[in-house]
Formats: C-alpha cells, structure tokens, sequence
C-alpha cells in the first residue's frame, strides 16, 4: 500500500513537472523577446550611462561625469522644467475630461457604443499621423481652430509658434489623444459602483452635485488614482508631437525631455549621456509613482479595507 502511494505520488509529481515544462517551453519565445529586447537594453543603457560612448569609437568608463553634467546643462535642465509644466498642464485635464465623457457616456441612450468608439479611436491612431492633422487645424494661416475665431472676431493666437503658447497647444493635443483611453478605465469603475447606494441617496433627498461628491468620487478613487499614475508616466515620456509638430521650438518651449534625450542619442551620438538622461528620469517617475503610492492611503477609499 506504501509502495502504491509513493508511485502515485511519483507519478503526479511527474506528470506536474511535465506541464511546467511544456508551459515553460510554449512562453519561451516571449521570455527570449522580454530578455533581448526589454531587460538586456536596460541593464545596457546602465553600464553606458557610467561611459563616454558614441557608437563608433570604442567606450571609455567615466564614472558619474555624464550625471555630473547633466545637473550642469542648461538645455538638460530646461527640459525637464518644461515637461514638468507639461505634466502640470496636461494631467488635471485629461482626468477631468476623461472623466467627464465617462460620466455622460455611461448614462443609457440609444447609440452610446458609438460614441465610445469615436472617443476612444485617437488612442489607438499613429501619432505622426494625428500630428500632421494638427499642424492643419493649428495652422494660423488656413486652420480650422482660427478660422472659426476670425468668424466670432476673436483673433487667433499663433499656436505653434508663439513661445507663450506653443506649450499649451501640445497639451491641449495630449489631452485630446489619451482622454478617450482614460474615459474607458472610468467607464468600468463606474459601472462597478453599487446601485443600492445611489438609491438610498435618492430616498434621503440628495441631489446629483451630492452624489457624485459624496459617493461617485469617494468610491472611483481607486481609479481615479489609478488614471493619475497612469496619466503623469505617459505625460512624462511625451516624444513624438513634440518632434513631429515643434522639434522643441519657439525658443525651446516645447523641448521635452524625452526629445532631447534623443537629440543627444541619436542626432548627436551621446549615448553614454543619453543614458544617464534616460535613468534620471526613470528616477524621477519613481519617485513621484512611490510618493503617489504613499499619500494614496490618506484619500483612496477601498471597500475591502473598510475605508482609507
């Protein structure tokens, strides 16, 4: 009787290895592209980071000199204020937005899948593509957008090309794309929300402003807050309408981070220093992701725990 157990116990143990094994063996080429093209760049653009390295020449260990640099270049600097204005503009708006259209679509109405797709297509359009569509509509000459304020007698501002401006109309852009991908995420914690409550509301005489301040917001706060990291690490890592629309100008007002961090890659063949730009932002987002993180538990209420 011993003998059999320890056969079948043999046998199971067996037969599990054999389907971790063929598990293994089908994600294998996933796992071959996670290492290859994901995990071995990162551990790569480390090392360069502590190099002087411009791809030709062979590489030569500098130690911190690229990070030392990098506090002392103005271009480096202005940049990083420039997408920190970026974030500071663009991120209230596509919550307010996003949660917005969430809001309005969520109510049931004939044709509101519609909608939701309409709304949703920008986040999933290539962004050269929308680009070009908005150097039309900003275009001061010929452009829609002031077109339209010539015929209410508003003269319209020089959207791309005025320093004061130029900033305000990418992140006008920004909100546009990603309000839609956003709009989704509140769309399923709206619809994730008790309907019992908003009853009992309605029975003790509360009105549409108190339900959405006492309850909508009080139980979307965990995806509000997830929408929040979400939105400040895309805002954060804007390239390409910066490249495609301004290429940094007027006057670097829209030199973005990530645009100079690829000038310096890739136009000026840095890549050590390019690096270093590349981990100092990736600290940046960290540590503004674990700051968020840590004030989260003073406003996100979780019903599993039993409030914040």
């Amino acid at each position: 009787m011993v003998q059999m157990t320890l056969a079948k116990k043999s046998y199971l143990l067996k037969a599990n290895v054999r389907r971790y094994l063929w598990g293994y063996l089908f994600i294998l080429p996933w796992i071959i592209g996670l290492i290859v093209y994901q995990i071995g760049p990162i551990i790569a653009s480390l090392f360069f980071s502590f190099t002087q390295y411009d791809v030709i020449t062979p590489m030569k260990w500098i130690g911190l000199a690229n990070y030392k640099n990098l506090v002392a270049d103005p271009l480096a600097v202005k940049s990083l204020i420039v997408t920190m204005l970026y974030v500071a503009l663009s991120v209230p708006a596509r919550v307010i937005v996003a949660l917005t259209l969430a809001m309005l679509l969520n109510a049931k109405f004939k044709g509101k899948n519609i909608f939701r797709t309409i709304y949703y297509l920008p986040s999933v359009t290539a962004g050269v593509a929308i680009s070009i569509v908005w150097l039309i509509l900003y275009d001061p000459l010929y452009g829609p957008i002031d077109s339209f304020l010539k015929l209410v007698g508003i003269p319209g501002p020089n959207w791309l090309a005025d320093p004061n401006i130029a900033l305000v109309s990418l992140a006008i852009l920004g909100v546009w794309i990603v309000s839609g991908r956003y709009m989704v995420i509140f769309l399923a914690g709206l619809q994730g929300l008790p309907e019992h409550l908003y009853e009992s509301a309605t029975i003790d005489g509360a009105n549409a402003v108190q339900k959405f301040f006492r309850l909508t917001l009080p139980l979307m706060s965990p995806t509000l807050y997830l929408v929040i990291v979400l939105s400040i690490i895309q805002s954060f890592q804007v390239f390409v309408y910066a490249q495609v629309m301004t290429q940094g100008g007027p006057d670097n007002a829209t030199l973005m981070y990530v645009l100079y961090m690829y000038r310096k890659g890739f136009v000026d063949f840095q890549m050590g220093y390019a690096s270093a730009l590349g981990w100092v932002l990736f600290l940046i987002i960290f540590s503004i992701t674990l700051f968020q993180n840590f004030i989260q538990r003073r406003w996100v209420y979780y019903e599993s725990r039993g409030g914040r």
